[in-house]
């Protein structure tokens, strides 16, 4: 009995066919599972009116609580800097905290307590030779001038090998928030364990 064979045509249909309808299983299976998550940072009434507005509330994750301002850290506008959670909360006049996020600070830390933002630089190189902005000065320690501060670029900085660094890094849209905040005459900062 001889073989029929069919054309190469028939095989390719067939064959992609069949890849189609194993990827639509596929999708519809992983449609399934869980769905990965990213956490809100900075809780906004317009952010979560929007969310509820473009898409099912059952579809949108609960937003994530931002870290409270930390207890001990005075009264009054301030910016808040906590060494541990390596973190930086904006507080308006009436205690109530603006913004929230979290730094890269340097190798040399500043002591904790309260001190004024001593000095402001629109830009400059910092020691690790990246190109900084939004520079405010606030503390020194082991020689060293201690400042927040974001790389132009919006990069976070690599680790310093060796080598005494004193600046906080920060985002590049949360640098530019801690300027306009921390521009106004007086600004205190706070800095806690």
């Amino acid at each position: 009995m001889a073989a029929r064979l069919l054309p190469s045509w028939v095989w390719v249909t067939g064959l992609t066919a069949g890849a189609t309808v194993a990827v639509v299983f596929l999708a519809l299976q992983a449609d399934k599972g869980p769905h990965p998550t990213a956490a809100a940072v900075r809780p906004s009434a317009s952010a979560s009116a929007g969310a509820s507005a473009g898409a099912h509330a059952s579809a949108s994750p609960a937003p994530v609580k931002a870290p409270a301002v930390p207890a001990a850290s005075g009264t009054g506008r301030r910016i808040v800097y906590s060494l541990g959670a390596k973190r930086v909360w904006t507080v308006d006049a009436s205690d109530k905290a603006t913004r929230t996020f979290t730094v890269w600070p340097g190798t040399v830390s500043p002591d904790p307590g309260t001190y004024t933002i001593s000095k402001t630089l629109a830009s400059t190189t910092g020691s690790d030779g990246v190109q900084i902005e939004h520079i405010l000065y606030f503390a020194s320690k082991s020689g060293l001038s201690v400042a927040f501060s974001n790389a132009v670029d919006g990069a976070s900085p690599a680790p310093a090998a060796g080598k005494q660094t004193s600046g906080i890094r920060m985002p590049k849209a949360d640098g530019a928030a801690l300027w306009t905040f921390g521009t106004e005459p007086d600004t205190k900062v706070t800095v806690v364990k």
